[in-house]
């Protein structure tokens, strides 16, 4: 018996310390809510909902995460507004539109920007998304961790877009963003800046002839019913922000902010590789389900990176050309790791 008790005593020691710890941390019940424009289906959800079970695993059931899906709480620039109103605890969006809070955030919307995801990753998670970050909080926000959503393709119900000259008079929605208008005025097309939950109605109604996304909101928002070509541009990739409100994050304690943050790391890294699996599956998908699918050549890339070379100057300037070079910077030294 005394040989038993010797052999228990550290662990008994070390559940007392455990739950003593538990015990001392500073954790209150609370529910917290995130809203997003895409289901839980498609990576963003997943990822959301992977946050969702860490946060309440990490608080021993105490902080519970809803998420709220496909736009439920309206389009991301109206969450933006109650993330600084404090009416809406968090939420992740494309980090280009942030712009409209630091300027900064537009050099992620620069077209043909990175040739691969992983040359996104080298950026934001270094210095330069650490900084960004950092300017979002006089804004009321906090930046957590980056997302990743995948290269933006052109989808419509006229024609393939093989060639610049295809782009013309197309009915275009693209982001709430000055970027990409003008980008897509400068190809030809009749812009319409619309809310991501108005798009698929729009498409059906034929209010608008297309629109641009990754391939996995093509599939998960089932566009490929209302469009009959999808055509591979890969203009732009899209890191995509995980924020939360500044008034939310002040009412934590230093406890709570690590459950927060720590969930946040180990749910990037999930969600990031979920999405650029499901990528791929996302366009062998699409095809089956019937879209035209064609891949823009790279001598037409090149003709359409020359068309727009004036958009692409002009918010290089913006956004500041010291901070363009740091990007840059980053991306040819992964390429040279590579």
């Amino acid at each position: 018996m005394t040989q038993l008790k010797s052999f228990l005593a550290p662990f008994i020691v070390g559940t007392a310390i455990l739950l003593s710890g538990q015990a001392n941390a500073q954790i209150s019940e609370r529910t917290l809510r995130w809203a997003q424009q895409n289901s839980l289906e498609h990576p963003q959800g997943q990822g959301a909902q992977r946050f969702s079970q860490l946060v309440e695993q990490k608080s021993g059931g105490k902080i519970k995460v809803r998420v709220f899906p496909s736009g439920q709480l309206g389009g991301d620039l109206q969450n933006v507004s109650a993330l600084q109103g404090g009416t809406l605890d968090l939420m992740v969006l494309n980090s280009g539109l942030l712009s409209a809070q630091v300027k900064d955030f537009a050099v992620f919307d620069l077209p043909f920007l990175f040739n691969t995801p992983e040359e996104a990753d080298a950026v934001v998670d270094g210095p330069v998304g650490t900084r960004m970050y950092e300017k979002l909080q006089e804004k009321g926000l906090i930046g957590l961790g980056y997302f990743d959503l995948g290269f933006r393709n052109m989808t419509n119900s006229k024609r393939p877009i093989a060639k610049v000259e295809d782009f013309s008079g197309i009915k275009l929605r693209v982001l709430q963003s000055p970027l990409f208008i003008d980008l897509f005025n400068t190809l030809g097309a009749n812009t319409v800046a619309m809310p991501f939950p108005e798009v698929y109605t729009a498409l059906e109604q034929k209010v608008i002839d297309g629109q641009e996304n990754p391939f996995t909101v093509i599939r998960d928002t089932k566009f490929s019913e209302v469009q009959g070509y999808l055509s591979v541009t890969r203009h732009i990739y899209n890191p995509q922000s995980v924020i939360m409100s500044k008034r939310s994050w002040d009412k934590l304690s230093n406890d709570e902010k690590k459950i927060i943050r720590d969930a946040v790391d180990e749910a990037e890294a999930y969600q990031r590789k979920v999405s650029r699996e499901q990528a791929t599956k996302a366009l062998e998908d699409l095809t089956k389900a019937g879209m035209k699918v064609n891949e823009v050549s790279p001598q037409e890339i090149a003709r359409i990176r020359e068309k727009i070379k004036p958009v692409f100057d002009k918010y290089a300037k913006e956004v500041g050309e010291p901070l363009v070079a740091e990007v840059n910077a980053e991306i040819a030294k992964k390429r040279a790791s590579n």
